[in-house]
């Protein structure tokens, strides 16, 4: 009877105006190929991350980041929205 605990990515999805990358991460906890527990972490990725940030994220996630889904456009108004926000 061997007990694992391992991560992997559940979901990835990219959402809103300005392409938010919301990655759910799943803990899982096996008793031989039995999963026993799950558990569930959310983060978010907007298109102002640095790159070396972005190396630290999973290879899945990187590959849609690197899509072409942060186009110049949503890059620039997200960083206007900040701008906004700071600004109030």
């Amino acid at each position: 009877m061997a007990i694992t605990k391992g991560t992997e990515i559940g979901a990835i999805e990219v959402v809103g105006k300005y392409k938010a990358i919301q990655v759910r991460t799943d803990t899982v906890i096996k008793e031989d190929d039995k999963v026993l527990s799950r558990t569930y972490h959310r983060h978010v990725i907007h298109p102002d991350i640095s790159a070396d940030d972005l190396a630290k994220e999973n290879a899945e996630v990187q590959k849609v980041a690197n899509s072409g889904v942060w186009t110049q456009e949503v890059k620039d108004s997200w960083a206007s929205h900040l701008a906004d926000l700071k600004s109030r």
